[in-house]
Order: structure tokens, then sequence, then C-alpha cells
């Protein structure tokens, strides 16, 4: 699936306005605006922080003592540094302190300097980008990632099939970090050696490329009634089966259902991992019926993120708690994976397949008090703008197609890890 927003959609809204003139790292460097290092045989791209003393006096990255590490490291996993790769920084200059120390790049200066990044990225097209450290995961993601960005033990190790860049991006350690760590323990450079090699492993790898799913938007409930027969554009009479699996998804007016005038405001129930009914939640009992007869059929096995929220909300407004649940895609995340921070749908979408943003509008219509699980929500606001309604329906359904897509991947994973 192609990414929802273009290019000029996830530049930063000030991009204009910042410039080499603004940053001012050019005027203490031996080497400003370091040029990529590399001759690209491999199409890997290493995206790291900022040059070093060493490295700016040579006018080339990798030098140093980190830089050495990484040289051999790549060596013993059989890729080399500089004839395999192309190697840039998430800066083009050095950034010293007021002593003329080495220092970490300010998340300004990265920002001013994701340009050159960007359009290294579009020239040379790489297939893999390995991102060294925080500075470069910022460069790369952090503009196009409109929640909390988080810390390097968040990201490292996915590897994520970029569809906006059509390229994977691997994150991992900086190895000034590994080096540093090598005085305490051995476990950071062998986590460090693994992201590296499974980023190495996808240089001859297919992307993956995802259909875009069809989303039909229904107001007769009725055609949720699977047990009925239907005419199709040939005009031949069909039986339709009821579906052993979906994924449903509520979008509400609050996170619980119980102060009084809350309301489901529409749903989405995908039936495959390609197809998505997606509806307003009608307000007679009679035309929600065909729904409400899902819910209660435990033949009919059902797939969230955070099941508790819809189950909740249908035993509250229903009085039918949801029957045949048989996947919880936040709790197998979990499994799989016990990081903090890393269980949303969101994330889980973009480490998974690559989509990085398709929340971003309606997010902040769904935000209620923090501190008030029963408090309202913006959600009908959004409903008032031109275009709000069908926006919202987009993003319901497409939660239920990344939560039905995301079980099968990890099913999968399961698999490889039994």
């Amino acid at each position: 699936m192609a990414g929802f927003f273009s290019s000029e959609e996830t530049k930063p809204k000030k991009i204009k306005e910042r410039s080499c003139i603004t940053c001012g790292l050019y005027k203490d460097c031996v080497s400003p605006r370091m040029k990529p290092y590399g001759n690209f045989k491999l199409g890997i791209l290493n995206i790291a922080e900022g040059s070093g003393e060493v490295e700016d006096s040579n006018g080339k990255p990798f030098q140093g003592r980190a830089g050495k590490l990484l040289q051999r490291t790549y060596r013993n996993l059989g890729i080399d540094l500089f004839d395999d790769c192309l190697n840039i920084n998430a800066v083009s200059c050095r950034p010293i302190d007021a002593k003329g120390n080495n220092r970490t790049p300010t998340n300004e200066e990265i920002i001013t300097c994701r340009r050159r990044v960007l359009r290294v990225i579009e020239e040379y097209k790489p297939k893999v980008i390995i991102l060294l450290g925080f500075s470069a995961i910022f460069s790369v993601i952090g503009e196009r990632w409109k929640k909390e960005i988080g810390t390097i033990t968040k990201w490292r190790g996915w590897m994520i099939p970029d569809q906006d860049f059509g390229a994977w991006i691997c994150p991992t350690f900086h190895p000034s970090y590994v080096e540093r760590a090598k005085e305490k323990t051995e476990v950071e450079e062998l986590i460090w050696k693994q992201d590296l090699q499974q980023a190495f492993n996808l240089v001859e790898a297919p992307f993956p490329k995802y259909k875009e799913p069809e989303i039909e938007v229904i107001e007769d409930l009725d055609l949720l009634n699977y047990q009925t027969t239907h005419t199709d554009t040939f005009g031949n009479t069909k039986f339709r089966h009821i579906p052993e699996l979906i994924a449903f998804d509520y979008e509400t007016t609050g996170l619980k259902p119980h102060a009084e005038g809350h309301e489901i405001i529409c749903c989405s129930v995908a039936d495959s991992p390609d197809h998505v009914y997606v509806f307003m939640m009608p307000k007679t009992c009679r035309e929600r019926r065909p729904f409400i007869n899902i819910l209660s059929n435990p033949n009919v096995k059902k797939i969230a993120s955070n099941m508790k929220f819809e189950h909740s909300w249908s035993a509250f407004m229903f009085n039918q708690p949801v029957e045949g649940w048989e996947w919880d895609t936040m709790i197998m995340s979990h499994i799989l994976d016990n990081r903090r921070s890393i269980t949303g749908l969101k994330f889980q979408t973009y480490v998974n397949f690559g989509v990085i943003d398709y929340a971003s509008e309606i997010a902040p219509y769904l935000e209620g008090d923090k501190n008030n699980a029963n408090s309202f929500n913006r959600i009908k606001e959004l409903l008032k703008i031109p275009g709000g309604k069908e926006k919202l329906l987009k993003y319901n359904a497409l939660d239920s197609i990344f939560e039905y897509r995301l079980m099968l991947r990890q099913q999968t994973l399961l698999k490889l890890n039994s």
C-alpha cells in the first residue's frame, strides 16, 4: 500500500525558514556540508549522527574510533562499508560545543539538514536504510511520525518496509554507543550485530507492496447479514457465506461508555485483509440488528486491538457482550516483544507494513481529558467539518483492515519463532 501522504505533506511546516545560514554549523567546519561517501554497490544507505573531529579533518564519514568499529563489524558480516554502502549523517557539518569538542546535534539542526538527507534518499533510491542512533531516527522518521517518537530502545531492531521511501528502514544503535557499552557488557554489541545482520539479509529480499483495501461505506446493515443471497454484477444469485473471522473497530465519543450521552459514532467490519464495511452506527435497535447478530455469533471469530474497548462498549450500549473473541493484536504485540510503547495499532502498522500515518488528521478529535476516562472527545465537531465524516469513516475502516492484516502477520511470526 502506498503512503497516504505526499512528500510535500510530510515536510516540516516551517522548513523554508531554516537554512545553513540560520543553523551556522558550517562556519566551524573543516569539511562543511560533507557529501555522501561510498560506492553503493549493494544499495545500502547508512545514516549516522554527525561528523567527529577525524571525519571533519578527512572529509569522509566513519573515520574515527567508532567508524573503525563499524568498518570491522560490517566486514565480519560480509559487507564493505565504503564499497557496498553509501554513508551520510543526519547533519552534514560537524557539531561542536563552546570548547570545540564533539557534541550531539540538536533537533533544530537535524530538522534543518533533513532536506539534504531526503534528497539523498530520493536520488539514490536505496534498498536498505540503516539508521545508526537516535539522531538518524529523528531525521528520517521524526517529522512523519506524528506522535511522541520515544527513544532508540523503542525503534531498534525493527525492519520496516517504509512505503513512502520504497525501502527497508532498519534502526539500530550508533557504533559509538556500542563501543562505550562494551566496557561494561557485550550485550549491546550482540544485539547490534543481530540488527545489522537482519538488515543485510534484506538487500536481496523483495520489497512488499500491499493491496489497496476495498472500503465499502454502507447505510443498510442488512448487507452484514451473511446468510442472505445477493446478485453479482453478472446477474448471478449467490449465497453469502458467514465469514469465519472478522476484525471490527468502533469510533466513539470517549474512552469509556458509562457517562450519560456517550455514543458509538461509527463502526467498521473487515471480513478479509482486503475488504471492509464501514457505517455510521444506526440509532434504532432494528437497524442495528444485523450487526448485533454478528456480535452474538460465537462462530464468527473476532479480532480487535485492545479488545476490552469494543467489548465494554458493546455490552453497555447494546446489552450484547462480544461472543467469539479470537485475537487481540495489542496483547499479541506484547507477547512477541515486551518493550514499552510498541503495542499500539499505529506503531505496529508502521513497523510491520510501512504505513507511517493515516491518523494524524483524525487523532486530535478523538482525544478527551486524560485525567477523566469518562470525558467526551471532539468527534462530533469533526462530523460538522466539510469532508470530516468521510475522513472519519476511512480512518475507522483502515483500523479494521490493519487489525486483520496484523493478526495474520503475528500468526506468521509466532510460527517462525516456535
